[in-house]
């Protein structure tokens, strides 16, 4: 768990890929329930204006009310924002189509690539207890991606096991070079997690082996695998653990979390 008596104590991590398809949201998704199942304090902040992180929790559109539109535009608090989603530990901030002009609406506030910031790492914020905050991206490198990644300790890159994966994230990293030097200069690579892996594709196995030259230990041992469970659970509006616990995937993910956190207990020493 987090330590309470240092400030911003949620370990807030930018989920992000340029690419769509790549299993961020799906990462998202399964990462905050599979952390929340073991008694971590967890807050989804779904900051893709296609609003499928909120819709794969179970919260539909109409049920959305106040959402992060509210928060980076309109300079809403927080606490008007979240919801408790039907996993215990698990609450989300809602995401809207209206974000999808988000670019154009906060051309002229000089503070627009710290909003998300602005609202997450504020002392108040402490007063909710998460122990991580886990940000969906959408799928290009615009304003609101900048904001998380201002406002994240880390970024977390899915990385889909196809060719030309590690060809995409050459703009990525450029991005994130760019706001460490202008506006977070501790940001940090939580890891790459290889996606829609299958140990009997060869392919899968050379996009690994070319992941692991190229980045070493930044790459995750857990492994995603292709999985029908993994995809049915979002039209059941679940996360994969509870639509079908034993799965392969559930397995993935309750290991992704484990591996994740043992890894920030080794980095905290």
């Amino acid at each position: 768990m987090s330590d309470r008596s240092r400030p911003n104590s949620a370990k807030i991590i930018a989920v992000a890929n340029q690419k769509g398809g790549v299993g961020k949201t799906t990462t998202t998704i399964n990462l905050g329930a599979a952390l929340a199942e073991t008694g971590h304090k967890v807050l989804i902040v779904d900051l893709d204006p296609q609003g499928n992180a909120s819709t794969g929790l179970g919260v539909s559109a109409s049920d959305r009310g106040m959402t992060t539109y509210d928060l980076l535009l309109e300079d809403a608090p927080i606490s008007s924002i979240v919801q408790q989603t039907d996993i215990a530990n698990l609450s989300l901030a809602p995401s809207t189509t209206d974000l999808s002009s988000a670019d154009i609406e906060l051309v002229s506030n000089e503070r627009r690539s710290f909003l998300l910031h602005d609202a997450l790492r504020k002392p108040s914020f402490n007063e909710f207890g998460y122990d991580h905050v886990l940000i969906d991206c959408p799928p290009s490198l615009n304003l609101l991606t900048v904001n998380a990644m201002v406002a994240a300790h880390s970024v977390l890159v899915p990385l889909q096991s196809e060719f030309y994966a590690l060809e995409g994230l050459s703009q990525l990293m450029m991005t994130l070079r760019e706001v460490r030097q202008t506006a977070n200069p501790d940001l940090r690579i939580e890891g790459v997690l290889l996606t829609m892996y299958d140990i009997r594709n060869n392919l899968s196995l050379q996009v690994e082996q070319d992941a692991r030259e190229a980045l070493g230990d930044l790459v995750f041992q857990t492994r995603i695998p292709r999985n029908v469970r993994i995809s049915e659970a979002p039209s059941f509006a679940q996360s994969v653990l509870e639509y079908d616990t034993r799965s392969k995937g559930s397995v993935a993910y309750r290991e992704l979390a484990q591996e994740m956190v043992s890894r920030s207990v080794g980095s905290s020493l």
